[in-house]
């Protein structure tokens, strides 16, 4: 049985799971209280980080590692493109979403609101979340920017960057902290990857002390 240690809201853990569930993968979810540090976990993982994937007998950290290892051994349906071009452009985005946006919006606003509370590290940073509220409004234009050009961020057709975008957003927007009327582009693009069946789990997700928005899980907003 395929295995993923997680935490329901990071958006690294909600990268591979949705790149399984698109590769209909099943996988058991693992609940992982990674601030703790457990001595079984950091056996899993030194580096003391979620995701974790057990699977074809592998243990395997690292979420673009583990997306990229998957992509080998399920390529269908294909998360990265043929051409070496097309998939530079893939792995640049993907970067981007899990460096850039993720050290100027996911941790200023994610982190300081639930991660904080949830690891018993005190209050938000009030300095950080305002700085994340006004990253994330260059980040939604420049999504929309790519959009106006391409039907999916990357190209014509949905891959791994795109998972990598919605993996950000939608822990975001369980916290709504997304204007999703600042790009109309934008908004459809997600409505329409939040639609897939991939996405099924990651809208059924309850985070104890956090309930869901009522939008959240409207596939029409």
């Amino acid at each position: 049985m395929t295995r993923l240690y997680h935490f329901a809201l990071s958006p690294f853990c909600r990268k591979v799971r949705l790149a399984l569930a698109e590769k209909k993968i099943e996988v058991e979810l693992i609940e992982e209280r990674y601030w703790e540090r457990s001595q079984e976990f950091l056996r899993r993982n030194p580096a003391g980080k979620v995701p974790i994937l057990r699977m074809n007998g592998r243990t395997m950290s690292d979420s673009q590692a583990i997306c990229e290892y998957i992509e080998e051994v399920q390529p269908d349906p294909p998360l990265l493109p043929r051409r070496p071009e097309d998939r530079y452009e893939v792995r640049r985005l993907v970067a981007w979403f899990d460096d850039k946006f993720q050290a100027e919006v996911t941790s200023k606003l994610l982190y300081e609101r639930v991660n904080k509370k949830v690891m018993g590290q005190g209050y938000p940073d009030s300095t950080n979340v305002k700085a994340g509220a006004k990253a994330i409004k260059r980040h939604l234009d420049y999504m929309g920017w790519l959009l106006d050009q391409r039907r999916w961020l990357a190209g014509d057709t949905m891959t791994l960057a795109d998972f990598a975008a919605a993996a950000h957003l939608s822990c975001l927007d369980y916290i709504s902290d997304v204007d999703w009327n600042r790009n109309e582009g934008v908004k459809d693009w997600y409505a329409k990857i939040k639609s897939r069946p991939a996405f099924r789990t990651i809208l059924a997700d309850q985070i104890p002390g956090f309930p869901q928005p009522a939008h959240y899980a409207d596939l029409d907003f």
